[in-house]
């Protein structure tokens, strides 16, 4: 055991909050200046696929030996109980990313929507974890009920690294494939083909409701709306649910009409054909040997 001084205590919790926010709001500063280089998107028509038309190897590999191969990954990552293999993990994903030009701002934007659950693990795990036997244990002051293990906060960090490891991977996983391409070889995996015309089909009008939602938004303000706490907000907010959704299904009635009129039977068209290669086979015995390497890393050297 390690006693310190009870002041010691709030500088402990606040610096690491801090220090994440600032990681924060430095994510979410550069992630809005590369995706401010363009002009607004019209979400109403989404890109389905990479726009920028990338070359890099996991571009041109097989999509479902990629599919199968990063999830694989991404599970011995997961598996990963020391900080060591996981920060090598963590470096792993980074040389991907790269590796396979993936836009920087989809990364930082994913990244961010880690910070605050990544951030409360590791302020609350230190001082909440069991105490085993042989754990080196922070007191504060004569307060023997509040004190930190410092192995829940080592055990903290692992999670941290391997979640931000596995959250680097799912970009280069989902980017560099169009978006019907990824789910045709999902189902070629035996993936039901109706979950992923759901799922393809939820991407595409997704936006399109958000845009029809953000309209009549707007078009309630404009004629005087303001949001309050009363009965009359409430119902205004009903109005405008119950109005969105029949819009919502009578937009989908004629998508529907439209796709059966234009040939539709149950089965979208193959948008690519797949065939695996030598050098598929390849990378995915390479990403074989770097999870042998972590496995043995963790298990054995530690």
């Amino acid at each position: 055991m390690v006693h310190i001084s009870l002041w010691y205590l709030p500088l402990l919790v606040l610096l690491p909050l801090t220090v994440l926010a600032i990681i924060a709001v430095w994510l979410r500063r550069v992630a809005h200046r590369q995706s401010i280089a363009e002009e607004e998107p019209d979400w109403s028509v989404p890109a389905l696929g990479d726009e920028e038309g990338g070359i890099s190897p996991l571009h041109r590999w097989d999509v479902r030996c990629k599919i199968v191969t990063i999830l694989g990954f991404s599970f011995v990552i997961a598996s990963l109980g020391h900080l060591g293999p996981a920060l090598t993990a963590v470096g792993i994903s980074l040389i991907v990313s790269v590796i396979s030009k993936v836009s920087l701002a989809r990364v930082l934007f994913r990244l961010l929507a880690l910070t605050g659950f990544l951030g409360m693990l590791v302020v609350v795990m230190p001082f909440t974890v069991p105490t085993h036997s042989g754990d080196t244990l922070v007191i504060f002051g004569n307060t023997d009920w509040l004190c930190l293990n410092l192995r829940g906060l080592l055990l903290s960090a692992t999670i941290s690294a391997r979640a931000v490891a596995i959250a680097l991977l799912m970009e280069p996983l989902f980017s560099t494939a169009p978006l019907p391409v990824t789910l045709h070889g999902l189902c070629r995996l035996g993936v039901p083909e109706m979950a992923s015309q759901s799922v393809l089909l939820s991407y595409r009008y997704v936006h399109v409701f958000r845009h029809e939602a953000r309209r009549m938004s707007a078009g309630m303000q404009v004629r005087g709306f303001r949001k309050r706490t009363d009965i009359q907000t409430l119902r205004t907010v009903a109005y405008f649910l119950g109005m969105l959704f029949v819009r919502s299904f009578e937009r989908t009635e004629r998508v529907f009409e439209a796709m059966r009129a234009r040939g539709y039977r149950g089965r979208f068209p193959e948008p690519v054909e797949l065939r695996m290669r030598t050098m598929d086979i390849l990378m995915a015995s390479v990403w074989l040997v770097a999870a042998a390497v972590l496995i043995t890393y963790d298990r054995i050297l530690f």
